[in-house]
């Protein structure tokens, strides 16, 4: 699976052992940066990986930060994108069979390193049930039409 990635400063160094998390699992992951815990802004980076999913030029994508509220916000700007702040493997779960979440957002000040795993590892094994759900996707969807 393609993975499009990125943090600000305060998700730097989840964010690095996501990646390899991910390769690990022979997912093709692309950093959108930051590359360092240098203080800066998540929108820089956020946007272009948010993008890049909605282009559908990835499959799906991270984002992280200090809360990963931010950062859910600015990926949910782009039409197509349905981000969910994920603090459990239960809310990781709910995002995929419920709301088709395609990017997920996590907050290294929020949980420990091994929760993230699991968050992560949930969201890429759970598939989206469809079904009555599909109606409230497209009602998601079109709020960017607004």
């Amino acid at each position: 699976m393609k993975i499009a990635i990125a943090s600000d400063h305060a998700g730097f160094v989840y964010k690095q052992r996501i990646i390899e998390y991910l390769q690990s699992l022979h997912h093709e992951v692309t950093d959108f940066g930051t590359d360092s815990v240098t203080s800066c802004d998540y929108p820089d980076f956020v946007h272009p990986a948010a993008a890049a999913v909605a282009s559908g030029q990835y499959e799906r994508g991270i984002v992280l930060g200090g809360s990963g509220n931010g950062e859910a916000m600015a990926a949910n700007h782009h039409p197509g994108i349905r981000c969910a702040l994920c603090w459990n493997e239960e809310t990781s779960r709910l995002c995929r069979q419920h709301n088709d979440a395609n990017m997920i957002s996590i907050g290294e000040r929020m949980v420990d390193s091994a929760t993230a795993i699991l968050i992560i590892q949930t969201w890429l094994d759970t598939d989206f049930e469809g079904g009555r759900h599909i109606n409230r996707i497209n009602k998601i969807d079109l709020a960017h039409n607004i």
